[in-house]
């Protein structure tokens, strides 16, 4: 059996998880050795990845050895056969793409894609974390963060004064100087097409900070995009049901 000297190392994160399907579905049902080129290159896929940039400086963080044992892993969780410390996360992953090689390789490409772009100091809470997975997550954070996207899209929403696009709430009382720190930007492109694509005033829409976390947990609780219009359905739905 494979030894992966990887005691200590970070959990296999969602992202990790989808790769490593792929790579599953790329192989004879997982039967692969860890000189194999592919897990080789998964390998340096994974330890490139931007949230890892610490543990990656150990040698043995995702090395090849561990690639191949995550994959064998998910064999165990498809055949039943095999090794048994699977985790909850090898099992949730099968749950839901098992059935779904395509869709598979369409959020691989994108990670690969979304781990080229720079997105650091980020930090996205577990409960916030997109479909997607943690990648794509920190690249449409790094996009709404931008100081000249969202400074441009207060200009260009301040003649008709600011509200925001969810909840209408203007706060008038606020004073003048102050009044622009109640209103974010939030990206409402999906992210398979936000990671080709330059951002553009269109692409956004203002709103307050509290329907901005909203927003983001309807997203990452119904596991889809969910637009400003369908958001601001789910969240008043109580009250027009009334």
């Amino acid at each position: 059996m494979a030894v992966t000297q990887g005691h200590g190392n970070p959990d296999w994160t969602r992202d990790e998880t989808i790769l490593a399907l792929e790579l599953f579905f790329e192989s004879d049902m997982g039967r692969l050795r860890s000189a194999d080129p592919r897990v080789q290159l998964l390998s340096d896929v994974l330890r490139a990845l931007p949230y890892h940039e610490d543990a990656a400086r150990n040698e043995r963080f995702r090395n090849a050895a561990g690639v191949a044992f995550k994959v064998q892993n998910l064999r165990s969780v498809v055949t039943g056969k095999g090794l048994q410390n699977v985790s909850a996360m090898d099992r949730a992953i099968w749950a839901e793409f098992g059935d779904r090689r395509e869709e598979v390789v369409r959020l691989a490409a994108l990670i690969r894609a979304g781990i080229k772009v720079p997105a650091k100091d980020v930090v996205v809470p577990a409960e916030d974390e997109f479909y997607e997975g943690r990648v794509l997550t920190r690249l449409h954070y790094t996009r709404e963060r931008n100081p000249r996207i969202r400074a441009k899209l207060l200009q260009a929403r301040s003649s008709a004064g600011l509200n925001c696009e969810i909840c209408a709430i203007s706060y008038p009382s606020v004073l003048a100087n102050i009044h622009d720190a109640a209103f974010e930007a939030h990206h409402v492109v999906p992210l398979a097409e936000a990671g080709v694509r330059v951002t553009r005033l269109a692409d956004m829409a203002l709103l307050c900070a509290c329907c901005h976390r909203l927003i983001h947990r309807i997203i990452a609780t119904e596991r889809r995009w969910v637009t400003v219009d369908e958001a601001r359905r789910i969240i008043f739905a109580e009250n027009s049901a009334v």
